[in-house]
């Protein structure tokens, strides 16, 4: 079991990263919520992982820090979601919201959630409100990620933050013409990848 990653940044095309650590490169799948605060290329980082063997593949999931580990952990046991719809999950709300909208029953905004229809965010909210009960919705909200700022980190040129995102929604099953079109209908004047990609999500609500 891999359960913690450290090496140097080498590559990020959401939803992967390429991690160099001791000589290997681990191509490793992440949440939205790990890129919002990637530093640059070439920089150390450290992830906390969740490997999944599988007859015809191994994949290595990446987060943040533990917690954020473990509510992917809580939510791919719940009936009909898998790693990817967990990830989704993670990079469509800040795990705080998440954890917010189950203590609340809260099922209209889980539903505006790529691949979140009625019946799953209820589903949600059953299966997940006793899991979740000792969960401090605001305990998990990190403000860095390996001593860099939440943000501060992601490149600011507008062309990349603009691909970044057309990658992303790619990612999370958009086609890559309606993705563009999106981003492309979003003043992308001093907003951070991250945020853009948070509008582009809500436009398309």
């Amino acid at each position: 079991m891999i359960g913690r990653l450290r090496g140097t940044l080498l590559e990020t095309q959401a939803p992967y990263l390429l991690i160099e650590a001791g000589g290997v490169g681990y191509e490793v799948e992440a949440p939205m919520s790990v890129f919002y605060r990637l530093p640059e290329a070439g920089s150390e980082i450290t992830l906390y992982t969740h490997f999944v063997v599988r007859e015809d593949a191994q994949l290595l999931y990446g987060f943040a820090d533990a917690r954020e580990r473990e509510l992917f952990r809580t939510l791919i046991k719940v009936n009909g979601v898998g790693p990817k719809l967990g990830l989704t999950l993670l990079s469509g709300i800040e795990a705080a919201e998440f954890i917010r909208c189950v203590h609340a029953g809260d099922s209209s905004t889980l539903v505006k959630l790529p691949g979140v229809g009625k019946k799953t965010a209820e589903r949600l909210i059953v299966e997940l409100k006793d899991k979740l009960s000792k969960w401090d919705s605001a305990a998990i909200l990190q403000d860095d990620f390996n001593g860099t700022p939440l943000g501060q980190a992601i490149r600011q040129q507008k062309a990349d933050i603009e691909q970044e995102a057309v990658s992303a929604l790619v990612a999370l099953g958009y086609k890559p013409q309606e993705a563009s079109k999106v981003i492309a209908g979003i003043n992308t004047e001093d907003l951070s990848s991250a945020e853009l990609i948070r509008q582009a999500l809500r436009s398309m609500i």
